[in-house]
């Protein structure tokens, strides 16, 4: 496998090819003109969209859609404030017909979050699973916001789900990778003899670093919104995420080195200078 990030295959998500493995939210900025801009300097070429009707349009009458270049951007419409899996599968139809009237490519898949509760905004896992099996029933393909329990993650791609999104952290949080152990374990169940198999982290980065941790624990992509909304300069933020995505996958498939306990001298200890006896 090349080790040149220039070389690097593309992330293939079910029928869907994303140059870049980051994925931008466009929830929470100051406005849209700033999202645009933020979008443009994170180098994305796909990005969610909560569906609700309320989402699209802001307090001065603006639509959110006004400001996407949806012939650029491929749209991954999304489930975000759904509380039940027929509250969320109402609201991914809703998203099919926004984005078959735009001939936008994105109306064929969704990301798909069915949360338990306001407080945490942590994923309800039996409805998120109800909620998958009826949505593929239905035609689409399944991007699922899960949290980082391997079993759960397990269940959602036996369910049909074509990506399994699991949380850093709690969304919003900014705490970044919290368990990078049970990421780990979720790479291993949803790769086994399947090593294609898209699993994307979903939520809860606060900075480059995290994104960096992540891509470098082997995972497939990046999906982020309140890093760079919330960040105090977005725009840097936004070239911030783009970089640490691409040194992380780098990164990933150079091969770290082992951690060692003890030192392990760097220079070569064969034919040293010694001191000559007079």
């Amino acid at each position: 496998m090349s080790t040149d990030i220039l070389t690097d295959e593309p992330l293939v998500i079910g029928s869907h090819t994303l140059g870049s493995r980051l994925i931008v939210g466009t929830g929470k900025y100051a406005s849209y003109e700033l999202m645009g801009e933020s979008l443009e300097r994170s180098g994305t070429d796909c990005i969610t969209v909560a569906i609700r009707r309320e989402r699209l349009i802001d307090a001065a009458g603006n639509n959110i859609l006004d400001f996407i270049d949806t012939s650029r951007y491929t749209l991954l419409p999304n489930t975000a404030g759904c509380f039940t899996a027929e509250d969320a599968v109402r609201v991914a139809r809703l998203g099919r017909e926004i984005l078959l009237g735009l001939e936008n490519p994105g109306a064929d898949w969704v990301k798909l979050e069915v949360l338990a509760d306001k407080k945490t905004l942590l994923p309800d896992p039996v409805a998120s699973i109800a909620a998958t099996e009826q949505l593929v029933a239905d035609g689409f393909q399944v991007l699922c916001y899960s949290n980082d329990d391997p079993i759960i993650a397990r269940r959602l791609k036996e369910a049909g789900a074509t990506s399994v999104m699991p949380a850093g952290s709690p969304i919003g949080s900014g705490q970044g990778i919290l368990n990078p152990n049970n990421i780990r374990i979720c790479l291993e169940y949803l790769k086994e003899n399947d090593p294609t198999y898209p699993v994307i982290v979903d939520a809860g980065v606060g900075t480059a670093s995290d994104v960096a941790i992540a891509m470098e624990l082997g995972v497939d992509g990046v999906l982020l919104n309140t890093g760079i909304a919330h960040a105090k300069d977005p725009l840097r933020m936004a070239d911030a995420m783009r970089f640490a995505t691409a040194a992380g996958r780098l990164a990933y498939l150079s091969g770290r080195i082992p951690k060692r306990l003890y030192a392990t001298a760097s220079s070569p200890e064969e034919g040293t200078i010694t001191k000559q006896p007079l």
